[in-house]
C-alpha cells in the first residue's frame, strides 16, 4: 500500500538558473491589493528582512529586521543606519534573528527611556533565544544592554516565536515557541513535547517584570517552582515562575486589546499541518499542544471533542483548505480610530495566502472575513496600529517586495490612489530608452487615473493611459517618479525607480552548488560564486551577497544569508513528512558594481529523496513515523541523513510486537540511508 503524504504539487525536480535581473529601488506596491471601500494601502518605507514594530510616544517607529539590526522611521524617512546592530552576535538563519521589539509603557519618564528586543543570540556556535532590554537617546542610538531572559533553546532554528508586549498591568509578556526539536533530543514536529514540560521555557507565554523580575501574581509560584530566566529552565518536576500559559506550538505573535479596562490579549499560535489557531490569553492555561491542534487532537480534523481536563481550546481556528496556512500579525482596532463597526475588531495575518483578515464576535464565538487580499506571500508578519497624521493606520512588515513596512488607513470621503511602476530597461548606455508601465496602479473607488510622470532629467509628461517611453540622452544616475491623480483631484504618494544611463549592471554566476546537485540532511554546502561588469570588469568576491530560502510549499522561510565567498551552511531537515515533497532550497547570488547597480541570480537545489518502505508482517497492522501513523506496507519520502523515529506498538491485538529488520527496539530511530530501505516489524499471535 502507498500513502500519498504530498501536500501540495512537488516542484519539478530541476537546477535553474533564473535570468539575471537589475533590482532597483521602488516603492511599487508588493501585489495587486484588495481593501474593503475607503480603505488604501501605502507604503512606508523599504527595509529588507522586517520582522517586528514598535512606536515611541515621540512618534519614532522602530523596525527590527531578522539579520539582527534595529532601524527607525523618523519624520517621514528610513535613517539609514541602524540605530542597534547585532548582527555579528546573532543567529539569522532558518527563522532565528532580530524577532520582536517593544517600547516601555513609561518611556518619558526620567531613567527610562527603555526598548527590548528578543533575538538569537549565538552563544559560542549555538543559538539561544534572548530578551534584552536598552536605552534609547534622542538621537537614536541604542546601548546598555541588560539581558531579561536568556538561554532558551533554539534547537532546530524555527519555531522561536519572539513578540514582545506590555499588558495594561505593567508587565512585560513574551512569546516563546517549542524550537521545531525537542531540546532534550526528542522528537521534531508533532512529535516534538517541549512545550508539555514546564520546567523550560519553551511552548510558553511569559510574564515578568520590566526588570525581569518575577510579578508577584504569576500563575506558578511556591513550592515546586523555581526562576529559568538565566538558564532557560530548571530540574524535572519543577515548574518555571516565568511561565503565564503554556502547551503552545509557535505562538508567533500576540495582540493586546487597547479597549480593554485590563489585560486582555490573544495568542496567534502556528499550526502543524491541519489547524492555525487564536487563543484568549488565561493565567495558567494549557492549550494543549503537542496534544491538541486547535480544537482537534493533533493532525486530526475529526477527532474533535472537548478537550482533555485541563485543556483550554481556542476561540478560533481555521484549516488549511483555502490555502492559507501560517497565522502570523495581530492587533486589535482601537475604538474612534476606523468605522464604528471595526472598534474592538481583532485584525490578524497569514504569511502563506498574504492575507488580513478581521475577526468578529459572533454570539457566543467569531467570524472571520477577507479584510486585506493579495499583499503577496511572506506578508503581514507583524501588525500594528500607529500614528498616520492625525489618525491611526494599521502598519504591517512584509518580505515581499524585496521587504518592505506598509500600512492601511481609512479615508472617510474620496479614497487616495495608489502608485506602481515599473521601468525596463534600468541601465544601458546612452541613448537610452525605458518603458515605463504604470498600470499596477489603482484607486480604491475605481475611479479613472491620470499619470504623472517625471524622469529625472528634467522632463516630465502627463498621461491617461499607464505606459510611457522616454529617452535618456546623457550619462548619470536618474530618479524618475510617478504619481497617479484621480478625477476628484486626490494624488498618490510617489514611487520611485533608479535609471542609470552609461553603466551596465553586473553579470553575477553561481558555480557552487552546481547544476544539478542534490543535497543530504546537515551535509555542508558551499557558496561559490563570481560576477563580471563591463565597466568594473571581475567585481570584488568579498562583496557578493548570498541569501539562502527554504521553501515550503507556496511559501518561503529564510535559512542563510552572508557576503563574501566560498561561504558554508549545514543543509536543512525537512520541517516534517509531509514536507519532504514540497521541500526546497532555493540560493540568491547578488552583486553590486562601483555605480550601484545589482543584478542577482537564483539556482535551486533539491534534496537527495529516498523511498523508505514500511512493513508488518502480518501486513495490515499499525506503525508510526515521526508522529505519523500508518498501516504497513506503506511506503514514504523521505530525505538521505533525515531521521526518522519509528513506533511499533508492542501490542495488536491478537499479536505481539517481536523484531524489527534492522534488530532495532519496539520505538528506535534511524537515519535515511542513500538508497531505498525497508523495515518490517514482525509480530506474532499471543503475548511476547
Amino acid at each position: 500500500m502507498h500513502i500519498d503524504l504530498t501536500f501540495a504539487r512537488r516542484c519539478a525536480r530541476r537546477i535553474r538558473i533564473a535570468t539575471v535581473f537589475v533590482l532597483a529601488l521602488s516603492a511599487a506596491s508588493a501585489g495587486a491589493i484588495t481593501l474593503p471601500p475607503g480603505f488604501t494601502d501605502e507604503l512606508v518605507a523599504s527595509v529588507g528582512s522586517p520582522t517586528a514594530l514598535a512606536f515611541t510616544p515621540d512618534g519614532r517607529l522602530l523596525i527590527t529586521t531578522q539579520p539582527g539590526r534595529l532601524f527607525v522611521y523618523q519624520n517621514g524617512g528610513l535613517v539609514s543606519t541602524a540605530i542597534l546592530d547585532l548582527s555579528s552576535v546573532t543567529c539569522s538563519n532558518s527563522e532565528r534573528g532580530m524577532l520582536g521589539v517593544t517600547v516601555d509603557p513609561n518611556f518619558t519618564t526620567p531613567n527610562n527611556n527603555f526598548i527590548y528586543v528578543y533575538y538569537t543570540f549565538n552563544r559560542a556556535g549555538t543559538c539561544v533565544n534572548r530578551v534584552s532590554r536598552f536605552v534609547l537617546s534622542a538621537s537614536n542610538v541604542a546601548s546598555n544592554e541588560f539581558i531579561l531572559i536568556d538561554n532558551i533553546p533554539s534547537t532546530a532554528g524555527n519555531h522561536n516565536a519572539g513578540d514582545v508586549q506590555f499588558g495594561k498591568d505593567g508587565y512585560l509578556y513574551v512569546s516563546v515557541g517549542d524550537g521545531g526539536c525537542d531540546y532534550a533530543g526528542g522528537g521534531c514536529a508533532g512529535a516534538n513535547d517541549a512545550s508539555r514540560d514546564q520546567n523550560s521555557l519553551v511552548g510558553k507565554i511569559l510574564r515578568i517584570t520590566r526588570d525581569g523580575g518575577i510579578p508577584p501574581d504569576n500563575p506558578f509560584l511556591g513550592s515546586g517552582t523555581a526562576d529559568c530566566r538565566s538558564t532557560g529552565g530548571t530540574t524535572a518536576g519543577f515548574k518555571c515562575r516565568e511561565t503565564f500559559a503554556w502547551g503552545l506550538r509557535n505562538p508567533f505573535r500576540i495582540g493586546f486589546d487597547p479597549n480593554a479596562a485590563g489585560t486582555r490579549f490573544f495568542i496567534n499560535d502556528v499550526g502543524q499541518d491541519t489547524w492555525e489557531e487564536i487563543d484568549l490569553a488565561q493565567a495558567g492555561a494549557d492549550y494543549g499542544w503537542n496534544v491538541r491542534e486547535g480544537h482537534c487532537a493533533t493532525g486530526s480534523t475529526t477527532n474533535c471533542g472537548p478537550p482533555p481536563v485541563g485543556m483550554t481550546n481556542p476561540i478560533y481556528d481555521y484549516g488549511r483548505t483555502t490555502g492559507c496556512a501560517s497565522i502570523t500579525g495581530a492587533a486589535f482596532v482601537p475604538q474612534g480610530v476606523w468605522p464604528a463597526d471595526y472598534d474592538g475588531d481583532y485584525m490578524f495575518a497569514d504569511y502563506v495566502c498574504g492575507k488580513i483578515f478581521r475577526l468578529e464576535s459572533s454570539g457566543p464565538g467569531y467570524v472571520a472575513t477577507d479584510f486585506a487580499t493579495g499583499l503577496g506571500g511572506s506578508s503581514a508578519v507583524h501588525l500594528l496600529f500607529g500614528p498616520r497624521g492625525g489618525g491611526q493606520a494599521l502598519y504591517y512588515t512584509t518580505y515581499a517586495g524585496g521587504g518592505q513596512v506598509r500600512r492601511i488607513y481609512f479615508t472617510a470621503a474620496n479614497g487616495v490612489p495608489t502608485a506602481s511602476m515599473t521601468a525596463n530597461p534600468t541601465s544601458g548606455n546612452a541613448p537610452l530608452i525605458v518603458n515605463f508601465d504604470g498600470s499596477g496602479s489603482s484607486d480604491p473607488d475605481g475611479d479613472a487615473l491620470t499619470w504623472l510622470w517625471t524622469f529625472g532629467d528634467g522632463q516630465s509628461s502627463s498621461t491617461s493611459t499607464p505606459t510611457t517611453q522616454h529617452q535618456y540622452n546623457s550619462t548619470g544616475s536618474f530618479t524618475a517618479s510617478l504619481t497617479v491623480r484621480d478625477a476628484r483631484g486626490a494624488t498618490s504618494a510617489p514611487v520611485t525607480v533608479l535609471i542609470t544611463v552609461g553603466n551596465t549592471a553586473p553579470v553575477p554566476t553561481i558555480q557552487s552548488p552546481a547544476a544539478g546537485s542534490t543535497f543530504a540532511v546537515g551535509q555542508t554546502i558551499t557558496l561559490t560564486g563570481s560576477a563580471t561588469d563591463a565597466q568594473d570588469g571581475t567585481i570584488n568576491p568579498a562583496t557578493l551577497q548570498w541569501t539562502v530560502l527554504r521553501h515550503h510549499m507556496t511559501h518561503t522561510h529564510p535559512w542563510f544569508s552572508g557576503t563574501g565567498n566560498n561561504l558554508t551552511f549545514a543543509a536543512p531537515a525537512p520541517e516534517d513528512l509531509a514536507a519532504t515533497t514540497n521541500s526546497y532550497l532555493e540560493i540568491y547570488l547578488t552583486a553590486t558594481d562601483s555605480g550601484g547597480l545589482s543584478a542577482t541570480a537564483n539556482r535551486n537545489i533539491q534534496p537527495h529523496t529516498v523511498t523508505i518502505t514500511l512493513g508488518t508482517s502480518p501486513s495490515g497492522l499499525t506503525l508510526a513515523v515521526n508522529g505519523s501513523t500508518v498501516i504497513g506496507p506503506t511506503t514514504i519520502t523521505s530525505w538521505e541523513a533525515w531521521r526518522l523515529d519509528l513506533v511499533a506498538p508492542v501490542r495488536q491485538s491478537p499479536y505481539s510486537f517481536v523484531s524489527w529488520s534492522d534488530d532495532g527496539a519496539a520505538t528506535h530511530s534511524v537515519v535515511t540511508p542513500g538508497a531505498p530501505a525497508t523495515y518490517t516489524a514482525t509480530y506474532r499471535k499471543g503475548k511476547k
